[in-house]
């Protein structure tokens, strides 16, 4: 099956009330651990690239992994970019064969914000290929997104943005953050701002970023084996439930694939010393992203049994 936008996916999941997960890949490990856990529980895939990844593995290897991983499977999957810091970044991955970009303007004044994000749509809808915005900005580190403060999205903004912008979605800031280090209380989301924007934007798909959970279990696991996460909380599942539930129809997940894979990587090592051939530890690492990635969309995303 070829690379497909999140049009269809997107209107199913706000009809029926479910999210589509955007995994982020690295490498042929993390993108293989999704596709297995997508064809075992039959869920649609948003499979993304940050710009960090693009540095570390490759655009040309990353779009050959995924030509190998369709080959392969047959599922609903689309080819994403996230966070591109401006327009020369999305043409190229647009030009590359992505078929969805996400234009993050979201640390520019509102004009300039909607002109950097219009000029990406034009490009994009010339050529078939979605555009996922952002207005607010969410607190946290993760690739080259740093930001010390969050700024919650206005509801009224964003019906503006979307109008005179034409973005097919809209990433917003209700609480979520990059990283591992979320909250330092309790977590708490707003909804209620949720509710007003779905108001203003009747049937229009949302995004959360920054919406991993940072599993205590994989923390204590990497911690217990040599790692020093201290801290680390993330968004707790019943609440990125409810959003799926309500008009979020993507949902960002990239710092739990990390935890899994390191945590289960330092778990291996120390329980094999003598180990030293690479597809030894990366094969259980391998089966960690799955079985990760199928509890996410088994229990958060509720994507399950939706192709």
């Amino acid at each position: 099956m070829p690379l497909t936008t999140p049009k269809e996916m997107f209107a199913r999941g706000y009809a029926e009330g479910f999210a589509v997960g955007g995994f982020n890949v690295n490498n042929m490990e993390i993108i293989q651990g999704i596709m297995e856990a997508g064809n075992l529980e039959k869920s649609p895939l948003i499979l993304q690239v940050s710009a960090g990844a693009r540095r570390y593995a490759g655009q040309g290897y990353i779009i050959k992994l995924m030509e190998a991983a369709l080959a392969e499977n047959d599922l609903p999957v689309c080819l994403h970019l996230d966070h591109g810091q401006n327009f020369e970044i999305c043409k190229e991955v647009i030009d590359g064969g992505f078929t969805s970009v996400m234009i993050d303007g979201s640390h520019l004044p509102f004009e300039e914000n909607i002109a950097l994000t219009k000029q990406v749509v034009t490009y994009a809808h010339d050529r078939g290929v979605w555009v996922e915005a952002e207005l607010g900005q969410l607190a946290g580190v993760e690739d080259d997104v740093d930001v010390e403060h969050s700024v919650y999205t206005d509801p009224g903004q964003a019906a503006e943005f979307v109008g005179r912008t034409g973005c097919d979605s809209l990433a917003i800031a209700i609480g979520t953050s990059h990283g591992a280090y979320k909250f330092a209380g309790e977590a708490k989301l707003d909804f209620a701002r949720l509710e007003k924007i779905k108001g203003l934007l009747p049937g229009y798909p949302i995004v959360l970023h920054g919406a991993s959970s940072v599993p205590q279990e994989f923390v204590e696991m990497a911690n217990a084996y040599g790692a020093d996460i201290a801290g680390a909380k993330g968004v707790p599942e019943d609440l990125l439930r409810k959003a799926a539930a309500s008009a979020v129809c993507k949902i960002n997940i990239d710092t739990d694939i990390r935890l899994a894979m390191t945590a289960t990587i330092r778990k291996y090592l120390a329980e094999n010393p003598s180990h030293f051939d690479p597809r030894q530890y990366l094969k259980v690492a391998r089966d960690a992203v799955r079985d990760m990635v199928a509890h996410k969309i088994r229990n958060v995303l509720g994507s399950s049994n939706k192709i």
